[in-house]
């Protein structure tokens, strides 16, 4: 879909307080009137294996520092290893020499971790299929309408995503983008944001609308299309 005249852009800066699904909780760019108002991620952690393992994954494979290690300062015997994602957002990792890597299948309850997403440069999705590929990492990989990607495990088979952007969007501007373009979504009554909504958003927000080079994709192993 794509704006027509500026009337529409005016209605869409509030599309994003009115658009919801009956079944959900409104979505909006607008901070909610809480006591907390979190600035950021700072650092999500998980429980590793061993430190040669982790790694090889995270600093070999993803290409993530290492930039700071020591004991876990609740548990001295363990070792905590903090990696950069790149953008100066940490994720780290509980280690122990006496753990094995088990690459099984995971299948994460309430309260898990399901999987972990970071974002690469569209510019080296071919370099990344080949360097997974390289290194015995198997891969898929799909549209997901806001974005494209990839999707890998890890040496303990944590399900890893590698997120490829398929517009140019401003890191301070992602909320309001994704918001109104819920807003579209809704209103065109369609299942999923796809490239139409992204596009109306960028397009009433006043951003550069640039599909990003990235190849087709289905959406889903539910979504055929």
């Amino acid at each position: 879909m794509t704006n027509t005249d500026s009337d529409t852009a005016d209605e869409a800066q509030t599309g994003a307080e009115r658009s919801t699904d009956t079944d959900g909780p409104p979505v909006s760019a607008s901070p909610p009137d809480t006591t907390v108002q979190t600035t950021g991620t700072d650092h999500v952690t998980l429980v590793g294996s061993n430190a040669d393992d982790t790694v090889a994954f995270y600093r070999d494979v993803l290409g993530m520092r290492l930039v700071l290690r020591q004991p876990n300062l609740d548990r001295p015997e363990v070792t905590h290893l903090f990696f950069d994602s790149g953008d100066g957002r940490l994720v780290t990792f509980f280690v122990d020499e006496s753990r094995d890597s088990e690459p099984a299948d995971q299948e994460p309850g309430v309260g898990a971790v399901h999987h972990l997403a970071f974002r690469i440069d569209h510019e080296r999705l071919d370099a990344v299929r080949e360097r997974l590929a390289d290194g015995g990492y198997g891969y898929s990989e799909y549209d997901r309408g806001a974005f494209h990607a990839l999707y890998t495990t890890d040496h303990n088979g944590l399900t890893i995503e590698l997120v490829v952007d398929k517009y140019a969007i401003p890191d301070d501007r992602r909320a309001e983008v994704l918001a109104h373009a819920q807003s579209e979504r809704v209103a065109a009554d369609d299942d999923f944001v796809d490239d139409d909504h992204v596009e109306a958003a960028l397009d009433a927000l006043d951003l550069p609308v640039e599909r990003r080079d990235v190849p087709d994709a289905p959406a889903g192993r539910g979504y055929t299309e």
